[in-house]
């Protein structure tokens, strides 16, 4: 029996401010700052993560420029580039929006517009896959604008809310 060869290629992901680089091998492993993490898909934009005896569910949806990544109960966007390659870097507008991760429908509006919210407070129910998924707060401030209603289908990437 041969020797399985395992091609890794080495990305830069960009998650707000934060960067790490990552190394993607052929064979599921996906290294993360150093910490190793099994990769299996379940579905169409689902994933089972799995690092040691911890294990989540990852559900992704792609957009133009990148992925949303829906984890752990928070939706974060994901840029993702060759090692050495340049970001693309956010404007105003997008640093204040918050969006679907993928097709959902609005269960519920949790802060309406003026209310103060902190990092990690649900500010939109959505309902995507039969799962509750909470939009949460990526930072303090204030909800300044909802561009969606409860019972409304949501497209990935749409603005529903902004946060100022």
């Amino acid at each position: 029996m041969g020797r399985r060869i395992v091609t890794r290629s080495r990305l830069r992901a960009v998650i707000g401010n934060i960067e790490r680089e990552l190394t993607v091998g052929d064979d599921g492993l996906v290294t993360i700052a150093g910490a190793a993490h099994e990769v299996h898909a379940i579905g169409q934009g689902v994933w089972r993560v799995s690092a040691g005896a911890n294990s989540v569910l990852v559900h992704v949806a792609p957009d133009e420029h990148g992925y949303w990544v829906h984890v752990d109960g928070r939706v974060h966007r994901v840029e993702i580039a060759h090692a050495g390659a340049e970001p693309r870097r956010q404007t105003g507008a997008r640093e204040h929006a918050l969006a679907a991760p993928m097709p959902a429908t609005v269960l519920s509006v949790v802060a309406p517009v003026g209310q103060a919210v902190r990092a990690g407070d649900p500010v939109l129910m959505l309902e995507a896959m039969k799962m509750e998924l909470p939009i949460r707060a990526p930072r303090d401030g204030v909800v300044t604008a909802i561009h969606c209603r409860e019972g409304q289908l949501v497209r990935p990437g749409v603005t529903l809310v902004e946060i100022t």
